[in-house]
């Protein structure tokens, strides 16, 4: 029994969304829950009172701060942060590790802790696990973090390893400097975008006890530091498959309701963030309707209220147009209203996601919101008094719901505005096209028992796969013939690339002009041949050409249900049947690996790409893995697999669950 005595009320179907409880020294708390944060013993624009009106029922407050000023004298003096700060519900406090990642110019790192210089009376300060700990003590705060290495999520595997162990060390100072008191503690999962090392750390963090007590809780760190979203959502998916259930789940730092919304589906608890209040500072609100931006003219002569669903004392009390004048004339109060109203809707958001889990409909909820959440009131205007003049876009830079998205690394990419999934968007396309799918294909290998290989390419986006095989080949003297078939149901990334070609340059060639204008290109030596083939994949799949290798490069799974499900995979399975067909994939979801398991497939790690140690290929049969050297999942994973609350690939499976989950146990893979 921990410290916080948890209990998991419910899980919804289809997703690892669940609701729970726990008590803290302070009060009962329900998940998912969001925490303001009051980084210095207060939420920036608000009262206590406005807190408790919008709903606010835990906070966070940071220990590094609270140590440099007002100091553990006075947290001791008013026997902690509660009484200091009028605040008589739970608090939870930050160890100040992100702190110490902010002050990556001006600190010293070593086995004892970070050596800096307070930025109050410019003092040399030494922050150790036992300093963070004691200093937690005296603010006597609910639940307590440990002392961790944060790092930048796409930091090498050298590096992620190193901050990760040195967290696991201070987290074991952490746990014996506690002591006997009663305040609980979370240990923070850590390792970067690298899936083993999260692996390593949530193993080690479940299993670290000192004097018979381990953790009351279990928090997902690294994240919201560098990595794109789907990086973010996938790498907290692995983590929390990872996180045992008995145990609370904190993703620290996130995020946007469309963020928190991605993170609960993936069975997270808690969150912290300051985007409720320094959004309003900006002039931000969210609103039932999307995002608005309050500076806008087009709320100069607004009189409704700001959300027409809200009953905060914002919307009740004040005009769109007096919170835009508020905000343009840069007025404290016009800050403390829109934060105010944020924060509210954050806290109604998080009951909706409790209510429909309880209820057993957050799958419902979750596909609604997902596309709520990301409007604006540039796509969705509240009726303007006067006319807005339009907002001047470089036509070129965009087309459709596509948009070239400059990296900042050297290179561009596709970005799909409505989902915000970016097109290869952390290594160079070309390079990550090539070792990702070219090279693994073994092309060369398969021709010498083939007199032609056929290639799908499953989603076209920009033609980087494709493009890269092409230029692996064009010029290579080789027997038998290519056949590349491409799907694809919007060709808007390819044309809008071709448009941006000098930011682009795989399309310097004649093939994609070709591809648009005939759907097909043939080689000059007329031994690769291109053919596209647009509308719906999961219909038009099946009059191509049967496959040798698939590139199944599709957008995700949270944009793209269908061409990840079950169904779609059985199909394909069944389709291939007569051709030794290798199917080469991005992922390294324990979902996506266990639906191919699921219809057939044998399923092994494909190559790293970017910050993933591992991606996904799949054979319909498994002796052309071993001829390929390919190494097949084995019993770690199954056993991995098995500990997970979520074996029915959450949502993928349209199966009895129980029918699903015993196709994998005694598939032939795991049974050898």
């Amino acid at each position: 029994m921990t410290r916080l005595n948890f209990k998991l009320e419910a899980t919804s179907p289809g997703t690892r969304a669940r609701a729970a409880t726990f008590t803290t020294l302070h009060g009962e708390v329900q998940t998912p829950i969001f925490m303001p944060v009051g980084t210095q013993a207060t939420v920036k624009n608000q009262t206590v009172e406005s807190l408790k009106t919008a709903g606010s029922n835990v906070l966070l407050a940071n220990t590094y701060h609270l140590l440099l000023r007002p100091g553990a004298e006075v947290m001791q003096k008013f026997g902690g942060i509660h009484k200091f700060m009028n605040w008589d519900r739970p608090v939870l406090t930050d160890s100040g590790g992100f702190q110490i990642f902010s002050l990556s110019k001006h600190r010293e790192m070593n086995e004892k802790g970070a050596r800096f210089l307070s930025y109050v009376d410019n003092r040399p300060i030494l922050l150790t696990p036992e300093l963070s700990i004691e200093m937690q003590k005296a603010i006597n705060s609910d639940i307590m973090m440990v002392l961790d290495q944060c790092i930048e999520s796409n930091a090498s595997h050298k590096e992620a390893k190193a901050a990760m162990e040195l967290t696991h060390r201070w987290a074991k100072r952490s746990l014996e400097a506690r002591g006997d008191s009663l305040q609980s503690m979370f240990g923070i999962v850590q390792g970067a975008c690298h899936e083993d090392l999260r692996k390593q750390s949530a193993d080690v963090l479940i299993n670290l006890q000192v004097s018979g007590k381990g953790f009351d809780g279990l928090a997902i760190g690294g994240l919201a530091v560098g990595e794109t979203k789907s990086e973010r959502e996938d790498f907290t998916a692995i983590a929390t498959e990872m996180l045992p259930e008995n145990l609370p789940r904190y993703l620290m730092g996130v995020g946007t309701p469309i963020d928190i919304l991605e993170a609960v589906h993936r069975g997270v608890d808690m969150f912290d963030c300051i985007l409720p209040n320094q959004y309003g500072q900006r002039g931000v609100a969210f609103t039932s309707l999307g995002n608005f931006q309050m500076r806008r003219t087009v709320y100069k002569f607004a009189e409704e209220k700001l959300d027409p669903k809200c009953d905060c004392l914002t919307c009740t009390n004040y005009s769109r147009a007096y919170l835009h004048h508020l905000i343009k004339t840069d007025e404290p109060l016009g800050w403390h209203l829109l934060s105010l109203h944020n924060i509210t809707f954050y806290h109604q958001f998080m009951r909706e996601m409790r209510t429909s889990i309880l209820e057993g409909r957050f799958l419902e909820f979750y596909n609604r919101k997902r596309i709520e959440l990301v409007m604006t009131d540039q796509e969705n205007p509240p009726t303007p008094m006067t006319p807005e003049k339009p907002y001047k876009k470089d036509k070129r830079l965009t087309l459709g719901d596509y948009e070239v998205h400059d990296s900042g690394r050297g290179f561009s990419s596709i970005r799909q505005r409505s989902s915000g999934e970016v097109m290869h968007s952390v290594n160079p396309p070309q390079e990550e096209a090539r070792n990702l799918y070219v090279l693994p294909a073994k092309i060369e290998e398969r021709l010498k028992s083939l007199d032609e290989v056929v290639i799908w390419d499953v989603g076209l986006g920009a033609a980087h796969n494709s493009m890269a095989l092409i230029h692996e080949f064009v010029n290579k003297e080789f027997t038998g013939k290519i056949r590349i078939v491409s799907f694809e149901n919007d060709t808007d990334p390819l044309k809008l690339a071709l448009r941006n070609a000098p930011a682009f340059p795989h399309l310097h060639h004649a093939a994609p002009h070709e591809l648009l204008k005939h759907n097909k290109w043939i080689s000059p030596k007329g031994n690769i041949e291109w053919e596209l083939i647009q509308g719906d994949f999961s219909h038009t799949f099946l009059g191509a050409a049967k496959p040798h290798v698939i590139f199944y490069d599709p957008f995700s799974l949270h944009t793209n249900v269908e061409l990840w499900s079950e169904d779609m995979f059985a199909k394909i399975f069944i389709y291939c049947h007569g051709n030794e067909v290798q199917l080469l994939n991005y992922s390294a979801s324990t979902a996506v690996r266990a639906t191919l398991l699921a219809v057939g497939f044998s399923v092994g790690y494909g190559p790293a790409t970017g910050p993933k140690s591992t991606t996904t290929v799949a054979y319909n049969d498994p002796s052309l893995a071993h001829k390929q050297g390919v190494t097949l999942l084995g019993q770690e994973w199954f056993t991995r697999w098995e500990k997970s609350d979520a074996k029915a690939a959450r949502g993928l499976s349209q199966s009895n669950e129980k029918e699903f989950e015993e196709r994998i146990r005694k598939h032939g893979q795991f049974n050898s």
